[in-house]
C-alpha cells in the first residue's frame, strides 16, 4: 500500500507487541520561531504571525532507525504490516507580545500569548502511545492549545540579553477519545482522529541568552534552553515525561541601502530535544524509552525599519531522531512593532 493513514497506524503499533511506543512528546515546538525572538524586545507592543509546516515520510524507533513494518498480535496470531508514512503538517500562530518600561529587579518586563491554528495536533500526529492523528489532506483547521507567558524578565548588558520566562499550555484545542476495533486486538481506546489538542496542561520555564560581539547588535549568537512539565492525558492513565530543548542560532544583520531601512538578516540554525524523565500511569508503555532528535537548517529575512517590520524565513532539516517522527520543517515569520 503507498500509504498507511495515522490513525490506522497508531492504533496497528498500539497492537504491537515487538516495537517500543513512540512517547508523548510535549507542546513546545522548537522549529518555530526566528533566532533572536526568544530575548525581550525594547518597550512596546508586538504583533507576530507564525507559519508553520512539518514533513515526515519516517518515524523511528528507539534505536533511533526506521520502522519498515510492525507486527500486530502475538505469535502465532500475528501478521506483519509494511509502513509507508505520509504527514503533512501545517500550523499558524498569532502572537500578542507586550514589553513594559517598568523594570523588576533590573529586568524589563513582558509577557505574551499565542493564539495558534491547526490542521492537526503535532502530539496527536506524534504520538502513539494513545493517539492517531490525521493527514493534511483528511484534517480539519481548528484552534489549537492556546500558550500564555505571563513572566518574561530580560536583562540587557551592551554585548547581551538574557531573559527567563514562565509559561502555560492551556488544552484548548479540540480533544476527543474513540473507540477503534482492531482484528486480532479486539478494541482499544484512542484520541480522536480529528483532534488537534494533546488533551493535557503544560507548565514551561525557558532561559535565554544573546551575545552581540559588536555594539550596534549586528550579530547575534542565540541560545535558549525549554524545560517543560506536563500534566495528566485527559481520559488516560498517563503523565508525559518532561522535556528539554535546547535551540541556537546564529543572525547577521547586512545593510541592503545606504541609509539602512532594509537590512539582510541570515544564519544558521537548529534546536536538540530531549525527553528526560519516564512517561508515567497505567497507560504508559516502555516507560524507560524516551523521544528525542536533532535538527539544523537556516534562517534567512528582512526588516524594513520604517515599518518596524521584519520578516523571516526557515528551514530545518532533522538529522537525528528517536522513538518519533523524522522529518523537516518551513517557516514563514512576520512580525511589526507598534
Amino acid at each position: 500500500m503507498k500509504s498507511v493513514v495515522l490513525a490506522v497506524l497508531v492504533a496497528l503499533v498500539i497492537a504491537s507487541a515487538s516495537w517500543a511506543h513512540a512517547s508523548e512528546v510535549g507542546h513546545f515546538s522548537p522549529g518555530v520561531a526566528s533566532i533572536r525572538d526568544y530575548v525581550v524586545p525594547p518597550p512596546g507592543f508586538y504583533a507576530i504571525l507564525y507559519n508553520y509546516m512539518y514533513m515526515s515520510d519516517q518515524i523511528n524507533d528507539k534505536n533511533g532507525d526506521k520502522i519498515e513494518q510492525v507486527t500486530i498480535g502475538v505469535p502465532p496470531l500475528s501478521t506483519n504490516l509494511n509502513v509507508d508514512v505520509d504527514l503533512d503538517m501545517h500550523v499558524t500562530t498569532l502572537g500578542l507580545m507586550w514589553s513594559f518600561k517598568q523594570k523588576i529587579l533590573g529586568a524589563t518586563c513582558g509577557a505574551y500569548v499565542m493564539f495558534p491554528f491547526a490542521n492537526t495536533s503535532i502530539g496527536a500526529s506524534l504520538t502513539t502511545v494513545t493517539g492517531s492523528g490525521r493527514s493534511f489532506e483528511t484534517s480539519q483547521f481548528n484552534f489549537a492549545d492556546m500558550f500564555v507567558q505571563p513572566i518574561w524578565l530580560g536583562w540587557k548588558k551592551p554585548n547581551w540579553d538574557i531573559a527567563l520566562g514562565y509559561g502555560v499550555y492551556a488544552p484548548t484545542g479540540k480533544y476527543n477519545t474513540e473507540e477503534i476495533v482492531i482484528p486480532i486486538v479486539g478494541e482499544i481506546t484512542a484520541e480522536a482522529s480529528d483532534n488537534i489538542g494533546l488533551g493535557f496542561w503544560t507548565n514551561q520555564i525557558q532561559g535565554a541568552c544573546s551575545y552581540y560581539p559588536w555594539p550596534d547588535r549586528r550579530m547575534a549568537v542565540a541560545g535558549a534552553l525549554t524545560y517543560e512539565i506536563h500534566g495528566k492525558k485527559e481520559d488516560f492513565d498517563l503523565t508525559p515525561g518532561q522535556n528539554l530543548t535546547l535551540n541556537w542560532g546564529v543572525s547577521q544583520y547586512l545593510p541592503l541601502t545606504a541609509d539602512n531601512k532594509c537590512i539582510l538578516e541570515f544564519g544558521p540554525a537548529g534546536y536538540d530535544s530531549w525527553q528526560i524523565t519516564d512517561d508515567s500511569g497505567d497507560a504508559a508503555r516502555n516507560v524507560s524509552v524516551h523521544d528525542g532528535v536533532h535538527g539544523v537548517g537556516v534562517q534567512i529575512g528582512t526588516m524594513y525599519m520604517p515599518w518596524r517590520t521584519t520578516l523571516n524565513f526557515r528551514y530545518l532539516y532533522e538529522y537525528a531522531a528517536t522513538d518519533r517522527f523524522k522529518g523537516q520543517s518551513v517557516g514563514l515569520n512576520l512580525g511589526v512593532a507598534f
